[in-house]
């Protein structure tokens, strides 16, 4: 059972830290996963004016908890076991579109894989791997 765009929001708005929610994420869908939008800010550019690596990983583990909400038809207790992540190219003055996937969801474990892509274009712009403990 799938989330509505509503409740994922009120995951979203519920479930994170203040500087999480500053970042200004929204949810574009949760159908498959989760799409998640990062809006381009100039806060988040690090010296050279590309997005920084921390909004990233931290869009891509935001996005990872909100496919796994998803997938068990609402917010269930979890934490971050492990996340690694690839920067591909920079991203510079876009909107990142962040597309989580769940390869595998468990009673105790669910495994993403998520694809950051800059506004569009389908090139990849950082790409991530994530495991979560859930917890409830």
């Amino acid at each position: 059972m799938t989330l509505t765009l509503a409740a994922a929001e009120k995951v979203l708005a519920d479930n994170f830290a203040p500087w999480v929610l500053d970042l200004g994420l929204t949810v574009e869908s949760v159908t498959d996963g989760a799409v998640l939008r990062l809006p381009w800010s100039d806060r988040l550019a690090r010296e050279g004016g590309g997005l920084c690596g921390q909004a990233l990983m931290a869009a891509a583990d935001t996005a990872t908890v909100i496919a796994v909400a998803s997938a068990r038809g609402g917010f269930v207790p979890m934490t971050t076991v492990q996340q690694s992540i690839s920067f591909q190219r920079a991203v510079i003055g876009s909107d990142v579109l962040v597309r989580a996937r769940l390869t595998k969801a468990g009673k105790r474990m669910a495994f993403a894989d998520i694809t950051m892509t800059t506004e569009g274009t389908d090139e990849t712009a950082a790409h991530a791997t994530a495991v979560y403990a859930l917890l409830g």
